[in-house]
């Protein structure tokens, strides 16, 4: 005999009998009580990430505050940097932090909106996964592996024969000797290979969002392919494109080990994109261990905090961006 459900949620022939456990189960009960356990605690986690944030921010502020009460706003002006006489400024890190990644986004940026677009619009089906799979595999490969390819690859084949023809094609402020094959330009090739998946895979993303609606009206107007990718496509989702640049920027500002490798670590604000330079994240790398004094420390911490306040911001904007034209594609699709 098949046991009957009723609306009361009792088993049996005819709806007399004792309440289902199943029914308990959808209703409340003891298991109700077990939703609202897994709810606090997968929420307990999720506010662990907030706690864990809060908690990185103010041991950077508090670690920070000796140079910051000393030096002021004039530590985000000066190009002074030495521990010796306890003088420190921020200018020289920031400079080849934002140069090197520049240089990263400029010969990123067209490869990755590139493969994305021949992923989404021109590959065949059975192409476009392997080719992804290919093109996100090098955000698996560890950066300490980019900078010993750098050292040992990269910097010999820059030093002996794409910085001679460097200075001898386009010349100084740009291009000046020393070539060494340690510089900021280096350190840019770098950084544009480790941000090409993210962009890669966030502007993917954001064609693949928008409505094939768009397209087939273009093309039925007599757009021919290219018309209908740029103002069917790339136009639709520029925003979304900008966050996906602006997310690979925070990628390289946070860049550490290849960075350090490569860059040649001198703390100097020069154009000559062939002169070793200093980023952010490697004088953290290469001095914390050897810092000495407290001042030292604070410096190299208020650097820290004004890394991890850059990159914040700069996330959270391109998050915002990529959010809203996803979601305004979905409405569309709707």
């Amino acid at each position: 005999m098949k046991l009957a459900l009723d609306v009361n949620g009792t088993a049996g022939n005819g709806g007399g009998g004792k309440p289902s456990p199943f029914f308990l189960f959808r209703s409340g009960g003891i298991a109700g009580l077990g939703d609202r356990v897994f709810q606090w605690t997968t929420g307990g986690f999720a506010g662990l990430i907030l706690v864990l944030a809060a908690v990185v921010l103010f041991v950077l502020v508090r670690s920070a505050f000796p140079a910051w009460s000393k030096f002021g706003w004039h530590f985000l002006t000066s190009s002074d940097w030495d521990p010796v006489q306890e003088m420190f400024g921020s200018v020289p890190f920031v400079w080849g932090t934002l140069l090197s990644s520049a240089i990263a986004l400029l010969i990123a940026t067209p490869l990755g909106l590139g493969i994305s677009l021949f992923l989404t619009e021109l590959a065949p089906m059975k192409m476009r996964e392997p080719v992804a799979f290919v093109v996100e595999i090098l955000a698996a490969i560890p950066s300490v592996v980019y900078g010993l390819w750098g050292i040992f690859v990269l910097a010999p084949f820059m030093r002996t024969l794409v910085e001679p023809l460097l200075i001898r094609w386009i010349g100084p402020p740009l291009f000046a000797p020393p070539n060494t094959g340690l510089s900021v330009l280096t350190a840019g090739i770098i950084l544009s290979i480790m941000v090409l998946p993210t962009i890669t895979a966030i502007s993917r993303e954001v064609f693949e969002a928008v409505p094939n609606v768009y397209r087939e009206s273009a093309l039925a107007l007599g757009a021919t392919r290219w018309e209908a990718i740029r103002l069917a496509v790339l136009k639709a989702a520029k925003a979304g494109v900008v966050g996906a640049v602006m997310l690979g920027l925070g990628r390289a500002l946070g860049e550490t080990m290849a960075v350090t490798m490569v860059i040649g670590n001198r703390p100097e604000v020069s154009r000559n994109l062939l002169a070793a330079a200093h980023s952010m994240a490697s004088v953290i790398a290469n001095e914390f261990a050897e810092a000495d004094s407290e001042m030292h420390l604070a410096a190299l911490a208020n650097i820290g905090l004004l890394l991890m306040v850059i990159t914040l911001v700069l996330n959270v904007a391109a998050q915002l961006l990529v959010w809203a034209t996803t979601r305004k594609f979905q409405a569309v699709k709707k």
